[in-house]
């Protein structure tokens, strides 16, 4: 759901922003995980009707880009900034930036101007680009956060890649039932009325069909259509999509896998929080809203067990967000102080394990979609030209 509040900001002004969140308590916490202290909290009409946020244009991450570039040519960060604003052609881009820079020359820090437009500028953006200022190393904060969304958007895409071509194998395959359905069976259904040899059942079901689109068609096309709209409607309600997740989770095999692609997500934002010098207890607060909603409470337990002294190995395999792999490589990074580090190395792992997955399984859905469009579509086909063929018995 969406949210507006206002708010007090670490300059003690009052800002009013918009933010994403599952209830109001999320969207208390990630208000101050941005250092604001909130005063109002209420849903606004697009959330209380579930409907999409709508997204930005501004890309966060091709702007840490082209600011690292210019970094690294020398200039300073004031004026790379200047740069981009001037060379922003989207009038989106062009406004961001003209606040940022703005904010800036009032003499705030870099953080604190992004925190000001949470909408463009995530919480673990902000948090990384403030950490980096307490060590003066803007530039190895960018670059961690490049790296760390080009992991994420090379699972994403391969995925994404991977169900492409079954997609479109499935939008022709329907098209070509539609059209046999609504054009063709209805034909021959009126020149089989006057048939008078009998014809077989499944033909006779599937004439029975084609007259019923005969009579019935206007009636069969707004169901389609309403029923279409429905799906699409349910697919952008946030209740919708976490009951049906909750559902996938429980299909055998396909569980395991979803747990580590999001498990994955937390061990690489994990890693990237504690490598830019953020305490474990808060990282942990930041990445929570990347898990499903049961493995939440586990992390928060997991949390708990760390600030009473539990290691960070024992806690997560207490709380059944780490597999055997991942114990061993966690305990290692902790007898060699590289927590960070290791978990960047897990996620490698578990991505790594989620792509010959994708990989096997599209292997296996391509060939199995082909053969189940193609047995529909000849079956259509069969059972139209099966009392021809009872027909020409007849005859003979």
């Amino acid at each position: 759901m969406n949210y507006r509040l206002k708010a007090i900001n670490d300059r003690s002004e009052i800002v009013a922003i918009e933010l994403s969140a599952s209830n109001a308590s999320a969207a208390r916490e990630l208000a101050a995980s941005q250092g604001l202290r909130v005063l109002a909290l209420q849903p606004t009409l697009a959330g209380l009707f579930g409907s999409a946020p709508i997204r930005s244009r501004f890309s966060s991450t091709l702007w840490s880009v082209e600011l690292l570039s210019l970094l690294d040519a020398g200039l300073n960060l004031v004026e790379a900034i200047q740069a981009l604003t001037e060379k922003a052609s989207q009038p989106d881009a062009r406004r961001v930036l003209e606040q940022v820079l703005g904010s800036m020359r009032e003499g705030m820090s870099l953080s604190q101007s992004l925190s000001r437009l949470p909408e463009h500028f995530s919480p673990l953006y902000i948090a990384t680009v403030r950490s980096s200022e307490q060590t003066g190393n803007v530039k190895e904060a960018l670059s961690r956060y490049i790296a760390y969304e080009e992991e994420i958007d090379r699972v994403r895409k391969k995925v994404a890649s991977a169900l492409i071509y079954p997609a479109i194998l499935a939008c022709v395959g329907g098209s070509v039932l539609a059209f046999l359905i609504f054009y063709v069976v209805p034909r021959f259904a009126r020149v089989y009325e006057d048939v008078s040899v009998g014809l077989p059942v499944f033909s006779k079901a599937l004439i029975g069909v084609g007259r019923a689109v005969t009579q019935h068609g206007w009636l069969i096309g707004v169901l389609l259509a309403g029923a279409l709209a429905a799906i699409a409607y349910a697919a952008t309600d946030r209740r919708v999509r976490a009951l049906a997740l909750s559902r996938l989770w429980k299909v055998p095999g396909l569980g395991e896998r979803i747990k580590a692609y999001q498990l994955a997500r937390m061990y690489r934002t994990l890693g990237m929080l504690l490598r830019a010098g953020i305490p474990f207890v808060r990282a942990v607060g930041m990445v929570e809203a990347l898990l499903a909603e049961h493995l939440r409470a586990q992390l928060a337990a997991a949390r708990k067990s760390i600030e009473q002294g539990v290691s960070l190995s024992a806690a997560l395999t207490a709380a059944t967000l780490a597999s055997p792999v991942a114990v061993r490589m966690l305990a290692v990074g902790e007898r060699g102080g590289q927590i960070g580090e290791m978990l960047e190395r897990i996620a490698r792992f578990y991505d790594e394990d989620t792509s010959r997955f994708v990989d096997w399984f599209t292997r296996l859905l391509e060939p199995a979609l082909m053969a189940l469009l193609g047995l529909a579509v000849g079956g259509v086909v069969v059972l139209m030209y099966m009392p021809i063929f009872e027909l020409a018995g007849a005859i003979q």
